[in-house]
């Protein structure tokens, strides 16, 4: 059986247009970068939930600019120093249904946030339900969160 280059140029057209149809997902196959921040948000949940800075500071970007559902932003330092000074904990964090789409150097990171604080002063829970919007960047050999913006659900 003879295949010609025109006979694969329709399969491989197909499979690179499913990553520019909103709402499709980035296949199987596309790569290592895509583990690499699935990791990286993972680190960045696990380390966001026991207040952290430390692991924090060694995803996020030094130019980040992260908004909160409140409409605050932080940059980098400041949002190191509420989660060292923080008020409350956390008795649940959850980065539901997270979805990950590479474009060039850089990575849009959708997923829903779910969770609970409890306040140290007076132990009122107060649940979150928030839709988090995520931009990474590629520095380097290294994937850093860029940007992070919040949305009340």
């Amino acid at each position: 059986m003879n295949i010609d280059r025109r006979e694969l140029m329709l399969p491989a057209l197909a499979v690179g247009l499913l990553g520019l149809i909103p709402g499709s997902t980035v296949p199987a196959f596309a790569g290592a970068d895509e583990d690499t921040i699935a990791k990286n948000l993972e680190a960045f949940r696990a380390a966001q939930a026991v207040g952290n800075a430390e692991v924090l500071a060694s995803v996020c970007a030094e130019e980040l600019s992260y908004s909160h559902s409140s409409g605050a932003v932080d940059d980098k330092a400041s949002l190191m120093a509420g989660v060292t000074k923080a008020n409350y904990k956390w008795t649940s964090l959850e980065y539901k249904d997270p979805t990950i789409r590479i474009v060039g150097p850089a990575a849009i990171v959708r997923f829903n946030f779910v969770g609970e604080q409890e306040f140290t002063a007076d132990g009122k829970k107060v649940p979150q339900n928030l839709h988090i919007l995520m931009n990474w960047q590629k520095q380097g050999n290294d994937w850093k969160l860029l940007s992070r913006s919040a949305t009340k659900l």
